[in-house]
């Protein structure tokens, strides 16, 4: 069989982990390509929320294989942490997860040098979450990297502290404090005996096998598409590619492999940290949505800068992936708005007008917004596509058209069970 990718396409907080978790029953293998713990998705059922960082959102369901994969950043202590807090929800991580040998680990100093990063930035800080994952990914491209492999060299120590030192010598330039590495070394290496216990594998081999063999296979891409290295709003960006493309680079699997790409988008617009937002709220309204839609960082708490959705940019996105449905989140929020905006162009400073994405975001003098009805009602009661309010059929109508991929899924709450698919095809 095929992969299936599953993407966000704003910047980031999408839901994805929610949408994995609903799909994932039809599945083999549920698999994440990229990211680290700076990416955080939340599931809610039987009224618990649950929030993973690095581990695939298919854990809940034990006949899943899940596998972290090569294009991933591995935090070992972020990880105990993560997988001893799933203990008492009697899942074991040892029973259905493998981890790439490929994939590249994140020690102390990268939160470190994250952190010096920034600060020397100023006041054009670019918003990270400061868990190391650029550094990480840096050593990675610069051929420096550690990775969970060299977890079984007899050397492993010394390429440890030859990258350490190597590191200290960049701290030092910009002149930061690391008198606390030494308490986070503890913690890293506890982390690193807690991960040996862990299968760890050339998992290209094991999810080409696994496709060849006829099982089903579910890529779970992390951040949104929007902050993309290559594509998103750089520099304020994230440090892998969040778009289809990396599915191939981070599982090793080729573009032939891939059938159809899942697309999740809110039914408005968040964004966390600096950057450009063309279609931002900061006013009652924005406030609005923040509060509604509960809209503060699972992973760094940070409140969520928020607006109405932006066509030209969900274009882009599905436009670089190829994506084939979409699925629309927290619909919910927009309940009691009478009206609700969509920007289908830009104005740009120079007073043209345009509806693509520009290539410098900040070129962008203000959105241009075109208005839909809402449907002004609860939805929680709602258990089918066809039971829709006019106003939402409407609604989803009009994104369609302008988007042109069909909307196959409504998210119409946190929960689980608060998910209505269209025709009732999962996959």
């Amino acid at each position: 069989m095929a992969v299936d990718v599953l993407l966000g396409l704003q910047w980031g907080d999408e839901g994805k982990g929610k949408i994995v978790d609903y799909l994932s029953t039809k599945y083999d293998v549920v698999a994440r390509f990229q990211g680290g713990p700076n990416a955080g998705h939340t599931l809610e059922f039987e009224g618990i929320k649950h929030v993973l960082h690095q581990v695939p959102s298919g854990v809940f369901h034990p006949h899943i294989l899940n596998i972290i994969g090569n294009g991933v950043v591995l935090d070992p202590i972020i990880f105990k942490k993560e997988a001893l807090a799933l203990i008492k929800y009697n899942i074991d991580l040892t029973k259905n997860l493998v981890i790439s040998r490929r994939a590249q680990i994140i020690v102390p100093t990268h939160k470190l040098l994250d952190k010096a990063y920034e600060e020397s930035k100023g006041d054009k800080k670019i918003g990270s979450t400061l868990k190391g994952i650029g550094p990480s990914y840096q050593d990675k491209i610069g051929r420096l990297g550690l990775r969970v492999g060299d977890l079984e060299s007899v050397d492993f120590n010394e390429k440890y502290k030859e990258l350490i030192t190597h590191h200290k010598r960049i701290l030092d330039f910009y002149g930061a404090d690391y008198s606390e590495l030494p308490q986070m070394e503890k913690e890293f290496f506890d982390g690193v005996e807690f991960l040996k216990t862990f299968e760890s594998a050339n998992t290209e081999y094991l999810i080409n096998e696994a496709i060849q063999s006829g099982k089903s296979v579910l890529a779970e891409g992390a951040q949104g598409s929007l902050l993309d290295i290559d594509y998103g709003t750089y520099p304020f960006v994230t440090s892998s590619n969040t778009t289809v493309a990396g599915a191939c680079t981070g599982l090793g699997i080729s573009p032939s492999s891939i059938s159809k790409v899942f697309g999740i988008f809110k039914a408005y617009c968040t964004r966390v940290g600096s950057g450009p937002f063309p279609s931002e709220l900061e006013d009652e309204v924005g406030q609005e949505l923040r509060d509604i839609g509960r809209e503060y960082g699972s992973t760094t708490g940070r409140p969520r800068r928020c607006g109405w959705i932006d066509l030209p940019a969900l274009k882009y996105a599905v436009m670089l992936s190829g994506v084939t449905e979409l699925y629309m989140m927290k619909t919910d929020v927009l309940n009691s708005f009478k009206t609700i905006k969509a920007c289908v162009g830009y104005k740009l400073k120079s007073g043209d007008t345009i509806s693509e994405l520009p290539y410098d975001l900040y070129d962008i003098d203000e959105a241009i917004y075109e208005e839909v009805k809402g449907w002004n009602q609860d939805l929680h009661i709602v258990e089918a596509f066809d039971k829709f309010p006019a106003e939402l059929n409407n609604y989803i109508s009009y994104l369609e058209s302008k988007i042109g991929v069909p909307i196959n899924l409504v998210s119409i709450g946190p929960d689980r069970k608060e998910t209505i698919m269209k025709n009732n095809i999962l996959v």
